[in-house]
Formats: C-alpha cells, sequence, structure tokens
C-alpha cells in the first residue's frame, strides 16, 4: 500500500512524491531501457562460473569509488595488498575504503537473511563505515556548504525527532511494494530522499549509495551486489549534486530521475562488458593451464584465481580443501605458466592474476 504524502518536515516532504512529478514519456522511455539493460546484467552474471568472481572484484571496485566520490583517495593495489597481506599497514584512505566494502557486504547480508532493510540495519552501516556508535544526529547546526565558496546550499532538518519520522517514512518506502512505480524510478527517489535527510553527522553519502543497490536486491532486479553508479557520479559529479538540489529548490524531479536512470542503463551496460571480458579471460586461462599444467588442472582452482586475483597458500588451501603442500605446489605451478606471477608483499609471498587485476582496474 502506498504512503500518502503528509504534512513536510523542515520543508522536507515525506514520500512519495506526487505522481505527476516523477512520470513523463521521457522517463518512462528511459526508465525501460535502463530496466532491460539492468535485466540483462543479472541474467550475465549467473553464467559466471562462480558469482564470487563478480561479488569480489566490484565491491571492491566500488568501494573504491564511492569513496573517491568523497575525496578519499586509494589505490587498487593498496587495497588488494591490504585484503591479502596481513603485514601489510593499510594508509587511512585504504582503510576507509575496506570500511565501505565491510559496510556493503554487511547490507547484503542483511537482506539475504531477513528479507528487508530497517532503520537500525542503516544506522549500523553507518557505524561500520565511520567506526562510530554516533548514530542519529542529535544536535543542531548541520549545514551544507559549497566547497568552493563555503556557501550554505542546504540545511537538513536538525530535529531528532522530525529526522527519525523522517527514516521511518523511508523504512516504509524501502519495503513496500512498489505499486505503479517502477522499482527503478522509486530507488531514484529514495536515493534523493536519503541525502537530504542527511541523517549522519558523516558517512550519508557512501551509506546512500550503498543503499541503491542494496534497494535494487531488496527489489528483486539484482541477486548480487554489482550494480554501482559512483562511477558514473564521479564522471558527473557536478550534474548530480546540482540536480539533488534541483529537487529541494524547484522540485525538478524529472531531470533527477532521468540523471539516476541514465546512470543505471549505463552502469549496468559497463558491467555487462566487464563480465564478457572476465568471461574471455577465465576461458582463456582455463585451456592455458589444461595444456601447460594438465596435472594441476581444476575448474575449481581456476575460479579460485578469479575469485582472488590477489592469492596466497591459505586461500587455496580453504578454496579447495587441499593440505597447505598441495596448494603451494598448485600455485607454484601455476607461476611456471605464467598464469600468475609472484610477488613479495610485507612478509608474504602472493601470487597475482596480473590479467584479470589489470581487467578489473581499467574495466
Amino acid at each position: 500500500m502506498a504512503i500518502a504524502p503528509d504534512k513536510p518536515f523542515n520543508d522536507l516532504s515525506l514520500l512519495p512524491p506526487p505522481s505527476q512529478k516523477i512520470e513523463s514519456i521521457t522517463i518512462l522511455k528511459q526508465e525501460s531501457r535502463a530496466a532491460v539493460a539492468l535485466a540483462e546484467l543479472k541474467g550475465l552474471a549467473k553464467t559466471l562460473p562462480n558469482q564470487g568472481i563478480l561479488i569480489n572484484a566490484i565491491v571492491l571496485k566500488e568501494a573504491q569509488a564511492s569513496s573517491e566520490v568523497e575525496n578519499i583517495i586509494t589505490t587498487h593495489d593498496k587495497l588488494y595488498q591490504a585484503l591479502t597481506a596481513t603485514s601489510v599497514r593499510a594508509d587511512p584512505a585504504t582503510k576507509e575504503v575496506l570500511r565501505y566494502r565491510e559496510a556493503l557486504l554487511f547490507g547484503y547480508d542483511e537482506i539475504q537473511t531477513r528479507g528487508f532493510i530497517n532503520v537500525n540495519s542503516i544506522c549500523r552501516i553507518q557505524a561500520i563505515l565511520e567506526e562510530n556508535q554516533a548514530g542519529i544526529r542529535q544536535l543542531p547546526g548541520t549545514a551544507l556548504k559549497n566547497d568552493m565558496t563555503g556557501e550554505t546550499i542546504y540545511t537538513p532538518p536538525d530535529d531528532r525527532e522530525v529526522i527519525q519520522n523522517l527514516m521511518r517514512n523511508l523504512e516504509r518506502f524501502l519495503n513496500e511494494e512498489p505499486g505503479e512505480t517502477s522499482p527503478l524510478i522509486r530507488m531514484a527517489i529514495q536515493h534523493y530522499q536519503f541525502e537530504s535527510i542527511h541523517p549522519f553527522y558523516d558517512g550519508n553519502g557512501r551509506t546512500g549509495r550503498i543503499l541503491n543497490v542494496l534497494y535494487l536486491i531488496l527489489q528483486g532486479l539484482l541477486e548480487i551486489p554489482i550494480l554501482f553508479l559512483s562511477g558514473y557520479i564521479i564522471d558527473n559529479k557536478s550534474d548530480y549534486y546540482r540536480l539533488l538540489q534541483e529537487v529541494r529548490t524547484k522540485e525538478n524531479w524529472a531531470e533527477w530521475i532521468l540523471f539516476m536512470l541514465k546512470a543505471t542503463e549505463s552502469t549496468a551496460r559497463q558491467t555487462i562488458g566487464q563480465i564478457n571480458d572476465i568471461h574471455a579471460l577465465f576461458n582463456q586461462v582455463q585451456e592455458k593451464v589444461k595444456q601447460e599444467a594438465p596435472k594441476i588442472y581444476s575448474k575449481d582452482l581456476i575460479e579460485q584465481l578469479f575469485i582472488h586475483p590477489y592469492t596466497k597458500i591459505e586461500y587455496i588451501s580453504n578454496g579447495l580443501k587441499v593440505e597447505r603442500k598441495a596448494a603451494s605446489r598448485y600455485l607454484k605451478a601455476l607461476q611456471a605458466t605464467g598464469v600468475l606471477s609472484l610477488e613479495q608483499i610485507g612478509k608474504e609471498n602472493v601470487y597475482i592474476n596480473h590479467q584479470l587485476y589489470k581487467l578489473l582496474r581499467n574495466g
């Protein structure tokens, strides 16, 4: 059942917005294109030998990109090194990106196990991101400012009860049946609303971008978290923030929704291309190992090399349930074929699938 609009809190209305503001021929045509791309992505993901390949690779890429939106910059090298080599001390930016990955996977697990997402789950996601328990804002004075001029461009609600009411309304919107409005259009609406509530002292942008993909999974448009809009937002950052603000000041829902739908279509198409590239490389590596190291070949072994582009004896031993001596022998044989290269990172020996790493970094 749809939620009826009510009296706005601090000029921020409850969801949903009036239907005439969010539906037009242009929007519905773009929604159709985005839905087709998303359905193709969902189906193609199932054709991979192991969907863990995508989850690990794309979640880490999204963690990096979403953090970059907030000017938290690190590299793929540092991320994989910190994940794989326990002796490596990660720098603060890398730690923040890895917390994003942890928060996203927590949210995904919440949906898998509980079938819904609530305010407590959202607070937990933000707590993981920020490594604190500050929770929903209780103190007034929060204002969003122009980084260049220092001018205040938006003051979000600052009364705790108001914020809690808005968050409860958002929770209902996230979990209710979409009705006649497409879930993709509703994703754009919920993202605007969350960012405008701005419920936390810090981490609102990254929490909101996590909610986007969780909502798509909740609505059955995806099965695993593999569509992320942060790269598109980075490439179109000024439009993203301008259109968010125009919904607040001009009720320009149409342009905002179109932006998010185009982001969805573009990102889905990009991810489809990446999956096809992973498929091709997987088959290539599979044939190479069959020919050059047939004694150690198994499809499960090749999968492990793609789930962990940076791998080590422990990963192979645990993934294949074999002794460490056997895992070591497999890795050395794969190094001899050129599929893997050996590097010492910190105090540990790490084997790198460079072709896959390059594909994931540049894709």
